[in-house]
């Protein structure tokens, strides 16, 4: 895979939340093809827009962490974009503490990094460094980025940010949760895959705010046994109490099963939003 980091509106790019070092360039280093260059853009939303726009012919962007639950910011965009899901990547998170290499550890000021990983190590630091400011930041490299540029300040981030930016693991490991995993999804503006066999299918629903209204959107998928593999709840955010279910479950859009799932949906929301079918990543 090509980790090279492309120029602005260099194709073919795969867009992913930067600066580099992040583990979204991690990510989407495990998803680039051959050839492909990488466009680092500085948030959720902006990889969304990058595909949109023709800057990026692909996407990738954390969906849900095993620790910290589902990443808003990408479900809102989920909610308003017309891209579709072509695949996803389990990625295990490694957390390190990291600090400049010149850093006295007594002498630490602050403590930075993006918000759902100061979450996903919240007891670590809280028994390690209970006095020290924790601050969360646009993402793990820009964290790295502060720390490489002030030895006040330490950084949690991934060995590529180390790496990266030549910072000093001081401890290894951190994460509360040893078998901590972000899910990232991949995305295109041209969504259609074809059935692998071993595949998952990405909706979202919107209902009335009415008693029995999840079971309804729940029962077609017992009648025809389609696996559930994920259901969240958010604001449909277009009306006073109206809410939108994220689910996924296991098969393809073409399969039989599926089809007569979403046959009867029909019937009982008042929409249906594809986000689409791709070959089921082993997490």
């Amino acid at each position: 895979m090509n980790d090279a980091v492309s120029e602005a509106g260099a194709t073919p790019a795969l867009a992913f939340l930067g600066p580099t070092g992040t583990f979204s360039h991690e990510a989407a280093r495990r998803c680039a093809s051959e050839g492909m260059s990488l466009l680092p853009v500085g948030s959720i939303d902006d990889v969304f827009l990058a595909v949109e726009a023709g800057k990026a012919e692909l996407g990738v962007v954390p969906v849900e962490n095993s620790t910290e639950g589902a990443v808003n910011t990408t479900q809102d965009c989920l909610v308003d974009t017309s891209l579709r899901t072509i695949g996803e990547v389990y990625l295990p998170i490694q957390h390190h503490f990291l600090v400049n290499p010149v850093a006295e550890v007594d002498k630490l000021q602050r403590i930075v990094s993006h918000k759902q990983s100061l979450g996903q190590c919240r007891l670590w630091l809280r028994e390690h460094y209970p006095n020290i400011v924790c601050q969360d930041v646009a993402s793990n490299a820009e964290a790295a980025r502060m720390a490489a540029s002030d030895p006040d300040t330490a950084a949690i981030a991934g060995e590529l940010a180390a790496e990266t930016y030549q910072l000093k693991i001081l401890h290894a490991g951190i994460q509360d949760r040893k078998n901590n995993t972000t899910r990232f999804l991949l995305l295109s503006r041209d969504g259609k895959t074809l059935s692998t066999g071993c595949d998952k299918t990405s909706i979202l629903v919107y209902t009335e705010n009415k008693p029995g209204a999840l079971f309804r959107v729940l029962a077609p998928f017992d009648k025809h046994q389609v696996s559930l593999t994920r259901i969240e709840t958010r604001p449909a955010r277009d009306g006073v109490w109206s809410y939108v279910f994220f689910i996924d479950f296991e098969g393809h859009m073409d399969d039989m099963a599926v089809r007569q799932v979403f046959a009867e949906l029909a019937d009982c929301t008042v929409k249906i939003k594809n986000l689409g079918s791709y070959p089921r990543a082993i997490g």
